[in-house]
């Protein structure tokens, strides 16, 4: 029994000096917790409401008043006119628009008025909750009053189908490329240094960013064909449109798999052997992409803290341009912002990988 308590100690000693160990016993229950209790929400928040109120009388400033003091919503523009409805939406302005009819409080005995609830359906449950929320708002806003009831519309911009595939198939598109071409890569340079050839390239004449770019490049080649395998299943089997350049949305899954490709190096340059390459590269990539992108539930609804962490994850930024250019239709000008932060995360990891492989080198 005393060698038994000895191995229980000795064991525990092997524990407790692997960091690594402990940060996954002890790290990872605390981490899951904290992201699957706060990211993982149906529920809205601070939705950006659009109103267009030709009439601005009693009971539509009341109604107005009434949506932007619940706290689901913000109202943050007020239209002129039918027009600016869909700019708002190609503009990423607002996410419901509700329109007034003319004379609506002069209608409203009489039945004619109605309410038009514009919603960007490309998130159909979230759309469908926004719509289902104003019109209880309505509900409410009316009580006090007149015992007549106005019409209420919903119309769904860009998926009135209702078509899960369409929130979904941006997401997947984001996740398949950054975890397939992370993983792919991050075992690269690992390789060469468990078999031992490693020290084959050091001693050649090779210049560091040419042997990066050497393990990248066969790796770029085969994830564009991912890249095609997946927008033709997307197109013509999830029957998902691309409404928008397929140039420009070709163009954007190119930079997320830049992206992802140079922090699978990184992580090759970092890591000692492949299955820490494989458990950094997939589990430490999965969670993160799936619950702080977007790509499930709406980062708008998520606190602050994690809004911010959100930032860094390239896949965030990568969906949210997708949504826009395959199910919105909008072009390059639209998306400029989401291309030019990807462009600099790419640039920004491989000038930290070949920093780590120079001083592998050294």
């Amino acid at each position: 029994m005393k060698q038994f308590w000895a191995f229980i100690k000795i064991e525990f000693f092997h524990i407790f000096r692997d960091r690594r160990t402990m940060l996954i016993l002890l790290g990872m229950p605390v981490l899951q917790i904290i992201l699957f209790g706060f990211a993982i929400t149906t529920e809205l928040n601070h939705s950006r409401v659009a109103v267009l109120d030709p009439s601005k009388d009693a009971v539509t400033t009341r109604i107005t008043e009434r949506i932007d003091e619940n706290r689901y919503f913000s109202v943050v523009k007020e239209l002129s006119s039918a027009s600016d409805i869909e700019t708002v939406f190609r503009h990423d302005e607002a996410d419901i628009v509700v329109a007034f009819t003319p004379d609506f409080d002069a209608n409203l005995s009489t039945g004619e008025a109605g309410i038009q609830l514009v919603v960007d359906a490309t998130d159909p449950n979230t759309g469908n909750m926004m719509a289902g929320y104003v019109q209880g708002i309505v509900g409410q806003a009316l009580q006090s009053g007149t015992q007549s009831s106005p019409i209420v519309q919903t119309h769904l911009l860009f998926n009135p189908q209702m078509k899960s595939a369409y929130n979904f198939v941006p997401g997947v598109m984001g996740l398949i490329l950054m975890l397939i071409c992370a993983m792919m890569t991050s075992i690269s340079i690992v390789r060469e240094k468990e078999t031992g050839t490693m020290e084959v390239l050091l001693v050649s004449p090779i210049r560091p960013i040419f042997i990066i770019l050497a393990k990248a490049v066969p790796y770029l080649v085969l994830s564009c064909v991912n890249l095609a395998t997946i927008l033709l299943l997307s197109v013509y089997v999830l029957h998902v449109p691309v409404e928008g350049s397929l140039w420009t949305l070709s163009f954007l899954s190119l930079l997320l798999i830049a992206v992802a490709l140079s922090l699978g190096l990184l992580i090759s340059c970092v890591v000692q052997n492949q299955v820490a390459a494989m458990i950094v590269s997939g589990m430490g990539l999965m969670m993160p992409v799936m619950l702080l992108s977007g790509m499930i539930f709406p980062i708008e609804s998520m606190p602050a803290v994690l809004q911010w962490i959100s930032n860094i994850i390239p896949a965030r930024w990568y969906i949210q341009a997708v949504k826009k250019v395959m199910i919105e239709g909008l072009g390059m000008a639209a998306v400029w912002h989401e291309a030019l932060i990807l462009s600099g995360m790419a640039a920004l990891l491989i000038g930290l990988s070949l920093k780590k492989f120079k001083e592998r080198l050294e």
